[in-house]
């Protein structure tokens, strides 16, 4: 029997590592401070100021020239909120690739195995063929042992067995891609804590300040508002998307291993039933003279 064709393919990775190079690209440059608009035409040149003694004022000035790094900017900005999305990315990651490695047809239905078992049968070596799938791990190969265990009861109880066993299979792959969806849903809600940290913030100053208000302060709050909802977003969006691709290929992954496995028991209840031919070797032991 011919494999189905898989549909999905791992191009949603080559998509993540570059929306992560061009995010890395664009924080890693520096931020130019801009002092002042030029004067405008016909306006007298400002009188030049003096240079800053020596001292503790000077080094001041010299800090405050300095460009800030976009990073580092956001490090500060971003905070122990953060630092959580930060961790949860990494798990994030790990776990796309991780799911990449696993959720294979080299690896739900090998073709090693296959073939052995195709050869098993083909010399009507039963035992063997139940040894074979009993000793692999594989998506196919549980299914088929199940098939196998429960096959002298009748092919109806034997397909029972292939479904249930499936059915279980699904359950154990779905299990480890459960968490790309509670970080999809996760992300906002830590983007959310820090919009609203931020904006406390931001409203705090404003109400303490008085007639005199620190417009730079009020911009801090609202930056990190801002930053930490756009984290939790960036976060989000991948996640659901990886997940609702990983589901998909699950079950693609798993209907192509129980049709498969369906129909190797089905060969093997017929191979059964037949007639050894005349160089069919038989596995039980010879009866005494």
């Amino acid at each position: 029997m011919s494999r189905l064709p898989l549909a999905l393919r791992p191009h949603g990775m080559w998509m993540l590592f570059a929306a992560l190079a061009v995010i890395a690209f664009s924080v890693a440059r520096p931020v130019v401070a801009q002092e002042g608009a030029a004067p405008a035409e016909g306006t007298p040149p400002a009188a030049e100021s003096t240079p800053a003694p020596a001292g503790e004022g000077g080094d001041a000035a010299k800090k405050s020239d300095e460009p800030q790094n976009m990073l580092i900017w956001l490090i500060e900005t971003s905070g122990l909120i953060g630092l959580v999305l930060l961790l949860l990315s990494f798990y994030f990651v790990a776990t796309v690739v991780k799911m990449f490695i696993e959720l294979r047809p080299e690896v739900t239905l090998p073709e090693s195995v296959v073939q052995e078992c195709e050869n098993q049968l083909k010399a009507r070596d039963l035992p063997a063929v139940y040894k074979t799938v009993k000793g692999d791990t594989s998506f196919f190969s549980a299914t088929v042992a199940a098939g196998l265990a429960e096959l002298q009861h009748g092919l109806a109880e034997a397909r029972d067995a292939i479904e249930r066993v499936g059915d279980a299979q699904v359950v154990e792959m779905e299990k480890k891609i459960s968490m790309l969806a509670v970080i999809g849903t996760l992300g906002p809600m830590i983007g959310l804590l820090g919009t609203l940290k931020g904006m406390i913030a931001s409203f705090s100053v404003i109400a303490i300040s008085g007639t005199q208000l620190d417009a730079g302060q009020v911009a801090k709050g609202i930056s990190e508002a801002l930053v930490l909802t756009f984290e939790g977003v960036g976060l989000s969006v991948p996640a659901i998307y990886f997940f609702a691709l990983f589901r998909n290929r699950i079950s693609s992954l798993s209907t192509e291993a129980i049709l498969f496995a369906d129909e190797f028991i089905r060969r093997v209840n017929a191979t059964m039933r037949s007639k050894p031919g005349p160089a069919a070797v038989s596995t039980s032991p010879a009866a005494p003279a």
